[in-house]
């Protein structure tokens, strides 16, 4: 069976990546995630804070009030050492192996592994072109052994195969993108 993992993605992985980097403010993290990430995550102001409110209370983030002259204090954000532990074993993972769950989360992924360990950035993309293929492999099996009369459980199982299929020549195009920006010397070195 295949283990579909929690359907339900957040961007606080993007906020904890932006932390991971440098220290920030709120609003300054949400107007990071609209500018960057705003075709792949969708959060209102009020959600961002409340993400960051959530880190807070669990430990992944710390925030201090900094004075600022002529100006209202401002609550500063920063990552905690659990909070980069946590950043970096979600990084080292790959994402479940559905259309939705790789535009968003692998997206995403493939974005802080860029910026941070572009070195890392083939090892990511194999191993989840691994993973869809496992998927892919189960698919098909269930497909296999699937009775002549569930046309309908047949055409969601052949349709789930195809959309797999579509996300190993995507993750190929990955691979060659950045094989080709490492190659040419525009990627950053760890």
């Amino acid at each position: 069976m295949i283990n579909r993992g929690n359907s339900r993605l957040s961007p606080e992985f993007v906020l904890l990546g932006f932390l991971y980097q440098s220290p920030s403010h709120g609003y300054e993290l949400h107007q990071r995630l609209l500018d960057q990430f705003g075709n792949i995550w969708h959060a209102s102001q009020s959600q961002t804070y409340n993400i960051l409110k959530r880190l807070e209370a669990q430990g992944y983030i710390r925030s201090t009030w900094v004075e600022q002259e002529k100006l209202p204090r401002r609550q500063q954000l920063y990552i905690t050492a659990s909070g980069s532990e946590r950043f970096d074993a979600w990084l080292a993972n790959p994402t479940r192996p559905s259309v939705h769950a790789i535009r968003v989360e692998f997206i995403t992924r493939l974005y802080f592994t860029q910026q941070y360990f572009p070195k890392r950035t083939r090892e990511l993309i194999q191993a989840q072109v691994e993973v869809v293929k496992a998927s892919l492999a189960q698919l098909q099996q269930q497909l296999a052994n699937l009775p002549d009369n569930q046309a309908f459980n047949r055409l969601s199982l052949e349709l789930r195969v195809e959309l797999l299929r579509s996300l190993t020549h995507w993750l190929d195009g990955c691979q060659r993108i950045f094989e080709g920006r490492i190659a040419d010397g525009q990627s950053k070195n760890e």
